[in-house]
């Protein structure tokens, strides 16, 4: 047997001053792959996209029609338009990467001759590292002691069963493995590419490049609007060339209407919210390890709390004994202390030497507390991990020819070993019920005298005897009752998942304000039901007791196959599978094992209930903003097509009103616009008592396109009124002037309208937006500089205009949007 894991004087670790050198040595502990520069792939994605082919298609065109200047105007715009696209990638790149530097695990390693915590990143050959149940192995080591240690190696072997590990060379940990039980000290031999992970070429829970429902609904709709665009193209090429007998004409007014149908300023927008949102979230201490998860967090309408460290605050302390073989209770808040008790020695037996667990340092501190002489607990000989539903451990230690069994667990498991029956199983309960009605986490505590040292094969079949109950409390939250209402307001329902006994359970959910919790159901009982049953019982019952990880994952699956978008927290190892299987894993950063945090798709670093509400309200908030963008994108992109198409089908005096250049400098203005400015909008005051949003196959309900689309009707109805005014008794330049100008300042006004859709204009003001002014400056000085510089000016193929003219243009513009807000304020209130 390996001796057990000691302090810190065990060993000293590295010292903090030689770690630089030994990093400049062997590199940080990450896996890199050998690929292209970023740069150079961000340049080849943008230089391939449609929208660039069809600029330089274009710019080439009108070299080949002799305009030199206007071929010059549209390579500028293109480097303009390029370099928006590759600020807004890079600006991207840069929060997926500081991402990553906020999701890194940690390890709890030894250094000048301290216990620390530090990113496993930051780890080097030579490290000490301090591993527990539940840890992930951040980098190959040698064990240097283990206690009880056993390894699941199932990435590096695919084998699922645990490893049983000692000391020494023949027995190494692989980056990558997961402590299954005991604990361990290990001294790190390789780090990075250099471990066996990192030499077969696996990354450690990398980022699937699966799509998202929302993505796959953005890109479908993406495609249908490109599909109208390339029917524009087509359509607009073929009326020109019969009309007209000239290709590179007719072929450059096609591509005018491709560039204005064809949106491609929605995946760039869906990437850099993402992107950003989760980075700005990190920064709040909410941090998702993969972006696209905010996706789901605006629509979770069913949300899964673990009670132990989510809902209380994981402050464990001993409160009061139940002595089985005296029949004596002792209320510790009472200063009732029995002295010397062994229900505490046979508990503090059961329980890790150095504990890291907040049950097991309560009974340890209460055992020390209650000694009234000093007394060394002997070394453990055996131990037999925490397993069984519900769950018990055991460990044993020499007594002379024999040996002692020491257990705790669940009340009920230990009762069945001990075979406690008829009366005294009644009394026993019954002294149980009541602890557990004043919220106590209730164990049983029984001990067995091994004969002739052999280990029986599972740990019920010693020879138990019942020692007694030990009442632990772990109060609520102080902010659980308070985050609980808030959930509630926004529409979502709460369940509680629990592996404690039912009347503990039912007290804390009650203490919190929780609805629905009847009967309750056990882990036992959600097992035994069908399907069909368990989806009916999830609708109704908000209480689940003694529940272990497959039980915990049935109700995640029966209330997934119900519609419901889930959320489930946890901390402990056995909440992994359950964390994994729900919409949105969220962990506990701070008391969560690494097993919790990796399972997770949210960690909140602080341990703070009260982020929950805040998460969601920032999905909704980049949820909502990201269709305030697209929304945006429909709408004004519906004037552009039917001011460039109608004219022509109709035959009007001026068929052809725009150039690519009026297009692409329409370009320049829209994508900041939508992936900038509605980037940094703030959260409405209402997002928190609106109803989850509906996870569907359409990205708009009807009535949030069919409004979209009548902004953008309207606009092409106030554009195309001034364009049959003014084209009768004005030239083509000076018609042009007033359609290209009034259609830029309802862009504008649409800027501001799409805020909100449901607050108006006066309240949408007093938004806190940073770059509210910038969006309304360039905007304008833009509009200036092609009226009084006279190059641009004659460049764009324009006239000046009077400040009557200008009032004309400003007053269209603004009518042709400002009808929304009179819909919005004639909207009902929401909720």
């Amino acid at each position: 047997m390996n001796a057990p894991i000691t302090h810190t004087t065990t060993t000293r670790g590295l010292r903090t001053a030689d770690v630089p050198a030994i990093q400049q040595k062997f590199g940080k502990n990450v896996f890199t792959r050998q690929r292209k520069w970023r740069l150079l792939v961000i340049l080849k994605n943008i230089v391939t996209e449609p929208m660039f082919l069809m600029l330089l298609f274009a710019a080439g065109l009108y070299f080949v029609l002799n305009s030199v200047t206007e071929g010059m105007m549209m390579l500028t715009a293109i480097l303009l338009v390029s370099a928006i696209s590759f600020y807004e990638e890079i600006k991207s790149e840069h929060a997926l990467e500081a991402l990553k530097q906020y999701t890194a695990p940690l390890a709890l390693v030894i250094r000048d001759g301290k216990e620390t915590t530090i990113a496993t990143t930051e780890l080097v050959p030579g490290d000490v590292l301090l591993l527990h149940e539940g840890d992930m192995v951040p980098a190959d080591a040698v064990i240097l002691s283990a206690n009880d240690l056993s390894v699941n190696e199932s990435v590096i072997t695919g084998e699922s069963f645990p490893v049983e590990k000692q000391a020494g060379n023949n027995h190494p940990l692989y980056q990558g493995s997961t402590i299954n039980s005991g604990a361990c000290t290990a001294i790190i031999t390789h780090t990075g590419n250099n471990t066996t992970l990192g030499k077969l070429g696996k990354a450690i829970a990398s980022t699937p490049d699966e799509k998202t429902a929302l993505q796959r609904q953005t890109q479908a709709f993406v495609k249908q609007l490109a599909f109208f665009g390339v029917a524009g193209f087509a359509i607009v090429f073929t009326v020109n060339f019969i009309r007209s007998g000239d290709w590179t004409a007719s072929l450059l007014l096609g591509l005018t209407l491709a560039m204005a149908a064809i949106p491609e300023e929605i995946p760039v927008s869906f990437s850099s919210f993402m992107a950003l949102g989760s980075f700005y979230m990190s920064r709040m201490g909410i941090i998702p390890r993969q972006a696209q998860i905010v996706e789901n967090l605006g629509a979770a309408n069913v949300l899964c709390l673990d009670k132990t460290g989510t809902l209380t605050e994981n402050k464990m302390k001993v409160v009061m004994l139940y002595d089985h073989i005296n029949g004596q209770l002792h209320d510790l808040d009472d200063k009732d202390t029995p002295g010397n008790s062994r229900l505490l020695y046979i508990a503090a037996l059961a329980s890790e030497r150095h504990p890291f667990d907040n049950m097991e340092c309560a009974i340890m501190e209460a055992f020390h507390k209650d000694r009234q002489q000093e007394i060394v607990l002997p070394d453990m000989i055996h131990e037999y991990p925490l397993e069984g539903k519900p769950p018990m451990m055991t460990h044993v230690y020499p007594r002379g020819d024999a040996a002692l069994a020491a257990a705790k667990g669940a009340v009920e498991r230990i009762l069945r070993v001990c075979h406690t029956e008829g009366p005294a199983r009644e009394k026993i309960m019954a002294q149980a019920n009541n602890m557990g009605r004043k919220g106590f986490r209730v164990l049983g505590v029984a001990s067995a005298v091994i004969k002739n040292n052999v280990m029986p094969a599972t740990q019920d079949e010693a020879d138990w005897q019942l020692e007694g109950l030990i009442a632990l409390y772990d109060p609520p939250r102080a902010s659980a009752a308070g985050v609980i209402a808030k959930l509630y307001d926004a529409g979502i329902r709460v369940m509680l998942l629990t592996g404690d006994h039912h009347s503990t359970a039912a007290y804390i959910a009650a203490r919190v304000g929780m609805y629905g919790c009847g009967q309750g159901l056990t882990g036992d009982e959600v097992m035994q039901m069908n399907d069909t049953t368990l989806r009916r019982m999830v609708k109704e019952e908000a209480l689940y007791v003694r529940m272990f990880p497959e039980a915990k994952q049935k109700v995640i699956a029966a209330l997934k196959a119900d519609g419901c978008i889930v959320a489930m927290t946890g901390d402990g190892v056995n909440d992994g599978p359950a964390i994994k299987a729900a919409h949105v894993g969220i962990a506990m950063g701070k008391k969560g094992t690494e097993i919790a945090r990796q399972a997770a798709d949210l960690v909140i670093t602080d341990d703070n209930l009260a982020m929950i509400p805040v998460a969601i309200e920032q999905g909704r908030r980049i949820y909502s903003n990201l269709k305030k963008a697209i929304r945006y994108i429909i709408s004004i992109h519906i004037p552009i097509i039917l001011v460039a198409t109608i004219p022509l089908l109709l035959g009007w005096r001026y068929p052809n009103i725009f150039t690519p250049i009026h297009v692409i400098f329409l370009e320049l203005i829209m994508g900041p616009t939508c992936s900038l400015f509605y980037e940094k909008e703030p959260v409405e005051d209402n997002i928190m008592q609106m109803p989850p949003r509906q996870k569907t196959s359409s990205l708009f309900s009807r009535n949030e396109l069919f409004v979209s689309m009548i902004q953008g009707l309207l606009i092409t109805a106030g554009v195309l009124s001034l364009f049959a005014f003014f084209m009768r008794a004005h030239s083509l330049e000076e018609t042009r002037t007033f359609v290209f100008t009034t259609l830029i300042i309802s862009n504008i006004c649409l800027t501001f309208a799409n805020r909100s859709f449901t607050e108006t204009f006066f309240k949408t003001i007093r938004y806190h937006n940073p770059l509210t002014p910038l969006i309304i400056g360039l905007s304008v000085l833009l509009l200036v500089l092609i009226q009084l510089v006279p190059g641009i000016r004659h460049a764009f193929g324009l006239t000046p205009l009077s400040i009557g003219e200008y009032g004309i243009c400003l007053a269209t513009g603004f009518v042709s949007v400002a009808w929304f807000e009179i819909y919005k304020w004639l909207l009902p209130s929401p909720r």
